[in-house]
């Protein structure tokens, strides 16, 4: 299927009628790498601090505390109902501004890493809630604390549950990472941005964007799928 796509979308490139301009945005190919490179250093960033404030999120949503569920709902509502471009804008030239923090690569990561970490949290909270009651219940009988049943026998099955859509969620934040340049920062898509407005070359500029894209993403698909395959094996 997937090999008839692309020969699909191959035959339609070879049918239009286009003047190519490749060697105009061959260039500008550092600014390609030097972006593409900011997007993985953005990305890898935003991956593991958005899986733990998922994590630490979906605890609280479970929590017997009013006031922790209280705001664990607040954040994952808002945040989830509202559009990142503009949780980005009011983010960098309201928020950050308010408190002094100026330096757009961290705050980018940081929204980022809110918005992801909120729709983490309702898969966590769901891959947690699946877990039967009786199992956290043997495993305080045969006197595990808290902590340890969570880590020992909940954790581990409520991984296999969720990493399906965390993989999918991973690979959305790559792709999300894109808006960050609303906010000016040098990352692969405005590296794209900048080279169609030098050259005028649209298609030249933004399928070198569309592979190093895919070049992130498909990687972590597969690895994805490795992982449930042996976890799945393990269990």
């Amino acid at each position: 299927m997937i090999a008839v796509a692309a020969g699909l979308i191959a035959l339609a490139f070879w049918r239009i009628d286009y003047d190519w301009k490749w060697d105009e945005v061959w260039a500008y190919r550092r600014r390609f790498v030097t972006g593409w490179l900011a997007t993985v250093a953005i990305s890898l960033a935003a991956l593991v601090i958005s899986g733990l404030v998922g994590l630490v999120t979906a605890i609280c949503l479970g929590s017997k505390s009013l006031v922790l569920e209280a705001v664990a709902r607040v954040y994952v509502e808002l945040i989830r109902g509202t559009p990142l471009l503009v949780q980005l804008l009011i983010g960098f030239y309201v928020v950050a501004s308010a408190v002094g923090l100026e330096n757009r690569f961290v705050v980018g990561i940081l929204i980022l890493s809110l918005f992801s970490g909120a729709y983490m949290a309702e898969i966590f909270r769901g891959g947690l809630k699946a877990i039967p009651q009786p199992q956290r219940d043997a495993a305080r009988a045969i006197g595990l604390t808290r902590w340890q049943a969570f880590r020992l026998v909940i954790l581990p099955q409520a991984a296999r549950i969720v990493l399906p859509p965390v993989a999918g969620q991973l690979a959305s934040l790559i792709k999300d990472s894109s808006l960050l340049s609303v906010i000016a920062i040098s990352e692969f898509t405005l590296a794209a941005q900048e080279v169609n407005a030098f050259t005028y070359s649209a298609l030249e500029s933004y399928l070198p964007l569309a592979a190093g894209y895919l070049l992130l993403t498909l990687p972590l698909s597969w690895a994805a799928r490795g992982l449930e395959r042996r976890l799945r094996h393990e269990g």
